[in-house]
């Protein structure tokens, strides 16, 4: 199957991204006490998390940070609408205030479904980060404690976010042009 490239246009720069991971990072430190647990939500945030943790990092913040894989896509561009968290939940949570990282909010049932899930596993308080909210697709009445950029409703790649697995690796956010867009 030779399926023609998609054509990419630029969202935001890696500079773009940057400058706001470090706003975002000077909030959190405001709001949050110097040592809680980050749960970075996987695959999508894990560029953005690692930003974010040395931008935290230089405001004196000492998080643990542990790792939560969950998956709505598969390699499809639409939700399935099914949140499914693949493997363990992360351990170091009970009893914590936690910072849950993802890396973009679409119909809310992914940020709603994992921030229960951590209550329920014994945090005491679940904050929520996410670098892009598409507030046009939202579908569960959540809004995150601290959002990166808020983005029209298109396909969006890079900087960790993918596309049936590709397109992880650019440095800067671009949306994919599809027929009818």
């Amino acid at each position: 199957m030779n399926e023609r490239e998609p054509r990419l246009h630029l969202l935001f720069d890696a500079a773009t991204i940057a400058r706001r991971t470090e706003e975002l990072a000077e909030a959190i430190a405001q709001r949050l006490p110097p040592e809680f647990t980050l749960v970075v939500l996987l695959k999508g945030a894990f560029v953005f998390a690692a930003d974010l943790v040395r931008a935290l990092d230089r405001r004196g913040l000492r998080p643990r940070i542990e790792f939560l894989h969950v998956s709505s896509y598969g390699l499809g561009t639409e939700s399935s609408g099914a949140v499914k968290v693949v493997g363990t939940t992360p351990e170091a949570i009970a009893g914590r205030e936690v910072l849950l990282v993802d890396d973009i909010q679409d119909t809310g049932r992914t940020l709603a479904h994992t921030t229960e899930l951590l209550l329920r596993e014994g945090a005491r308080r679940v904050w929520t980060c996410t670098l892009l909210d598409k507030p046009a697709r939202r579908t569960v009445d959540i809004v995150p404690d601290f959002v990166g950029f808020e983005i029209p409703d298109v396909f969006v790649v890079g900087y960790g976010i993918d596309w049936a697995e590709r397109f992880r690796h650019l440095p800067w956010i671009g949306w994919i042009e599809r027929e009818g867009t």
